[in-house]
């Protein structure tokens, strides 16, 4: 059972309405690293956990401060988007694509940062939709709820660094105080968030629940362990070999780091069984050209065709 509180956890209004950035904003609501993401992966893990009861608490509680966190930037983007109509943005495009072409800077560059998301006036009536800055839909397919803990903190660490590196750069983009203010405090969360993943990783491996690699419960004598913590060099030069995967005890303890300058193939070029004719693909080469010949025969095919 959800309840809502009407009073939202932190948000200072911006000081003017900014269309084009109520349309940058749209990224961390419905981008691919963006709240409703982080929101629905925290939920659907903790709803799906059959670990410890702290986990799944953890994660419906963080899962649930990322709903507020989504009604944060969609106030933001209503304050942004008011008094500001489409005809205002059309105006201030035009006068200031006559400026660029007098001032010599490219008018398509200006254009594009004068541009309104047609959306908010359209289909939202000034108002945040579920969508990234291009007007890209939120994908159910950008969550990760894999049912392995370990795996999906790493996943959750990941969204909330890439998270807060698009929060800190609509930051710069900006020059408003309320919109600096409430950013700010978001940033934050997403540094305790980082933290926090961090923090949980640290928790499963120390108890035992799980290790590197994930799956730990996978035993290791069924992987060819000879190639298990081999580096191997595929580009021209060896500064490669400069790192700490290249050498040395491996990071899960388990093995030691090799650094193989020259890899080669271990299996022969690849000779694909002979399709179903009534898939009508193309049809292979005859067996005399697998031997090295090019020559063929009606006999050749219906062979291959019987």
């Amino acid at each position: 059972m959800f309840y809502h509180t009407k009073k939202l956890q932190y948000f200072k209004p911006p000081e003017k309405p900014d269309a084009v950035y109520a349309m940058k904003i749209q990224e961390l609501i419905g981008g691919t690293f963006g709240e409703m993401t982080v929101m629905m992966q925290y939920l659907f893990q903790g709803w799906n956990c059959r670990g410890p009861a702290k986990y799944r608490d953890m994660l419906l509680d963080v899962g649930t401060e990322e709903i507020g966190h989504i009604e944060m930037l969609a106030t933001m983007i209503a304050h942004l988007l008011d008094k500001a109509p489409v005809k205002v943005q059309e105006e201030g495009a035009t006068d200031a694509v006559v400026g660029a072409v007098m001032g010599g800077t490219n008018p398509r560059d200006v254009i594009m940062n004068a541009a309104m998301n047609p959306q908010h006036a359209i289909v939202s009536g000034l108002g945040a939709t579920p969508s990234d800055s291009v007007g890209y839909p939120w994908n159910g397919r950008f969550i990760v709820s894999s049912g392995n803990l370990l795996a999906d903190f790493r996943s959750n660490l990941h969204a909330e660094s890439q998270g807060r590196l698009q929060a800190v750069r609509l930051y710069e983009m900006s020059n408003d105080p309320g919109v600096r203010d409430t950013l700010s405090f978001m940033i934050a969360r997403d540094t305790m968030h980082q933290n926090l993943w961090l923090a949980a990783i640290e928790d499963l491996e120390s108890a035992g629940i799980d290790s590197t690699p994930v799956p730990a419960s996978f035993p290791l004598d069924l992987e060819k362990r000879e190639f298990a913590y081999q580096f191997w060099n595929h580009s021209e030069g060896t500064e490669s070999s400069e790192g700490r995967w290249a050498k040395g005890q491996s990071i899960d303890g388990k093995g030691e780091f090799q650094y193989v300058a020259n890899p080669q193939p271990l299996s022969p070029e690849p000779q694909l069984p002979v399709s179903d004719p009534k898939l009508h693909g193309t049809p292979g080469p005859l067996p005399t050209q697998v031997n090295g010949s090019h020559g063929g025969s009606v006999v050749d095919k219906t062979v291959i065709r019987s």
